[in-house]
């Protein structure tokens, strides 16, 4: 790897493992519909000039049905649940617990009638991952945030089946468009939202959350995903899926040297069979041609069906955000 592939490699997996650390500052004071709205108004706001300058907003638009699908499961519903998880779980179980996207990714591809052939390491790999998700549940979690986890796995499905419904949907249309559009839609959404629901805040947050919301849109949207378009171009998107097994690890120390959580045995046990199961369950998967345009992996087809963290790979042309 190149040194400037180096340097964009460390620069997304900070990006994209401090999400979970900003996010659970930012539900400290803030509701999580108000979380989402000012991520991805501030965030659509950097992306929709370029977007328009580039001049690929029109040709999403023009696919609006498949857009709005896409702008549903990755973000409108993913992020809400996320935030509302992270008001009672540790940033650093939310940031594991997403590393198992890849896993899911398996179930919706047979469910959309694209069933993968598994060898024996692709399902040694899910058995892991559900082990380390029971450990991260059962012992770590140990039972007392069930809904939070049951958020989360929300979350999971969503990030999930976003890049599905973009590789068979979606596959041609400009990754910087979509993303822009997206996140322009979620703000536009979830505005009425917020005021009729009481989430609008009554006073003016702390400088803290008023910059854990800027770096949420600033640098975990809105610069993570040019970063990772510009690693795709410099390493190719096999090597750049790699940056999937190194968020977590920042989501875990960020959490500990920050916020001063916990870490565990089991927290340990969990991130470990986790991350392998993931691997494993993605290995040898079909890899296809490269678009010039794709971020997150910018294949025709997952190399792993994602945040926060966010999935292995994304399908050619835009990423979900993987991180959360």
């Amino acid at each position: 790897m190149t040194r400037r592939g180096l340097i964009l490699f460390a620069a997304l997996g900070i990006a994209w493992g401090i999400p979970y650390l900003f996010i659970k500052v930012a539900v400290g004071e803030l509701e999580p519909a108000m979380v989402v709205l000012g991520r991805a108004g501030l965030a659509a706001l950097l992306l929709l000039p370029l977007a328009f300058f580039r001049r690929e907003v029109a040709p999403v638009v023009r696919r609006w049905k498949p857009m709005l699908a896409y702008t549903v499961v990755e973000i409108i519903i993913p992020w809400y649940f996320l935030s509302s998880a992270e008001q009672r779980l540790p940033s650093s179980t939310a940031g594991l617990l997403l590393a198992t996207v890849p896993l899911v990714g398996v179930a919706i591809a047979f469910i959309m009638g694209r069933p993968e052939r598994l060898t024996r390491l692709n399902w040694l790999g899910i058995v892991l991952g559900m082990l380390g998700v029971a450990a991260l549940v059962g012992l770590d979690v140990a039972g007392s945030d069930l809904i939070a986890v049951a958020e989360v796995g929300i979350v999971v499905v969503g990030y999930a089946l976003g890049p599905a419904i973009l590789a068979r949907w979606m596959s041609d249309l400009p990754g910087v468009g979509v993303v822009a559009v997206s996140l322009a839609a979620t703000a536009v959404v979830y505005v009425p939202f917020v005021l009729f629901t009481g989430a609008w805040p009554t006073a003016w947050p702390s400088d803290v959350v008023v910059w854990s919301i800027v770096v949420l849109a600033v640098v975990c949207s809105a610069l993570a995903f040019l970063l990772m378009v510009a690693l795709v171009s410099e390493i190719g998107p096999v090597k750049a899926t790699a940056i999937t097994y190194v968020n977590p690890a920042v989501a875990i120390v960020a959490g500990v040297l920050v916020l001063g959580e916990r870490v565990t045995v089991w927290t340990i046990v969990g991130f470990a069979l986790v991350l392998l199961g993931s691997y494993l369950v993605t290995r040898r998967r079909r890899v296809v041609a490269v678009a010039a345009e794709g971020p997150e992996a910018a294949c025709a087809e997952e190399l792993a069906p994602g945040p926060e963290a966010t999935a292995a790979a994304e399908p050619a042309s835009v990423p979900a955000d993987r991180n959360p």
